[in-house]
């Protein structure tokens, strides 16, 4: 009886070892799989960045991916945030350009999904890469939230209007929501005010839209459907152009530029002023190991933060050009590698 039982659990042993074997080994060779699959390379874009304003960028990085991977790459362009995230969380998407919020999100839902890189503040590195989240108002109802020369408050903003950009944006949904918050819940009327009371009609705000893109946002503003509205300065940076003031202060006058692209083509002069301007978290771009395998994503880390894309004008457009794109350079900027915990701040804003 002991020498069969010995005979079990060393048979037992023995198949446990090769069930984990084989286990490993699947892994490894859909690693393997992914690394050297010849199925087009799917990259998703965000509705900001999916106008045709933006295709010369978008084919670029296009030809970095297709030079780097050896595969040819397909554009997925969306009307959605969620679209996109869930493009991309579901395996259906390999890379997809999204704000931190975005990345956060479909990391919760799939560990797989790392930052591949974000493109660096001025002096070249992560430490100043920063953009603005934008509320906004009408010029003419500027004075409505002053609170002294230069100076602006959202005490007025219960009982407005107002307009965000999709529950899925860092500066147009995020940032705006956790400023309000961190604001009105120190006071009696509002201490348990909630993000979603934010996102519905009647609570707080009169009636809350959502544009779909920041330009949508900015849309919904200039064409008097919204008192308020949330959106960056960098996805209106093709559109606008500063009129008065100083960019990304309180108080700054934008307007929209003559010959601006869809949906800001009939709007040439319209103009909106800054109530507050609050720093974000560059957007990354975001891949999925799943689908890449590591080894590809590492090697893409190499080369998008490469001197040689940092040089190109195509994706890292001079700030004195005529044509606008994807990103903009006044200095140093280029792509720079982050990890995961970076882009804890964001996180902690729903905390």
């Amino acid at each position: 009886m002991k020498k069969l039982l010995n005979v079990f659990l060393g048979s037992a042993f023995v198949l446990a070892l090769a069930a984990c074997g084989t286990e490993e080994s699947t892994e490894e060779g859909s690693a393997d799989a992914a690394a050297s699959s010849d199925e087009p390379l799917s990259v998703v874009w965000y509705p900001n960045e999916s106008g045709s304003e933006l295709a010369d960028a978008r084919e670029e990085i296009g030809a970095i991916l297709e030079e780097t991977t050896g595969r040819e790459v397909e554009h997925e362009l969306t009307t959605d945030y969620a679209i996109a995230i869930e493009s991309i969380v579901n395996d259906n998407a390999d890379l997809a350009f999204t704000g931190a919020e975005g990345y956060i999100q479909a990391k919760e839902r799939n560990d797989n999904i790392v930052p591949l890189v974000v493109p660096s503040g001025p002096s070249g590195t992560e430490e100043d890469a920063l953009y603005y989240s934008w509320f906004a108002t009408a010029v003419e109802n500027m004075e409505q939230y002053e609170t002294g020369e230069g100076e602006y408050s959202i005490d007025e903003f219960p009982g407005s209007n107002f307009s965000f950009v999709s529950t899925s944006s860092t500066s147009g949904f995020r940032v705006p929501t956790s400023t309000i918050l961190n604001h009105f819940t120190e006071t009696e009327e509002y201490a348990d005010l909630a993000e979603e009371d934010l996102a519905e009609s009647g609570r707080f705000f009169e009636q809350v839209m959502f544009g779909n893109t920041h330009q949508g946002s900015a849309v919904n503003l200039i064409n008097d459907r919204a008192d308020i509205a949330a959106f960056c300065d960098t996805c209106l940076e093709n559109y606008v152009e500063l009129a008065e003031g100083e960019e990304n202060t309180p108080g700054a006058i934008y307007e929209v530029s003559e010959g601006a692209a869809d949906p800001f083509s009939n709007l040439a002069g319209e103009q909106f002023g800054i109530i507050s301007a609050t720093p974000v978290l560059n957007a990354p771009f975001i891949a999925n190991e799943s689908t890449l395998g590591a080894d590809v994503v590492a090697e893409l880390q190499e080369v998008f933060a490469s001197d040689e894309v940092a040089n190109n004008e195509k994706i890292f457009v001079p700030e004195d050009a005529e044509e606008g794109g994807l990103f903009s350079k006044s200095a140093d900027e280029r792509f720079v590698v982050v990890e995961d915990e970076w882009f804890d701040p964001i996180r902690e804003l729903s905390n």
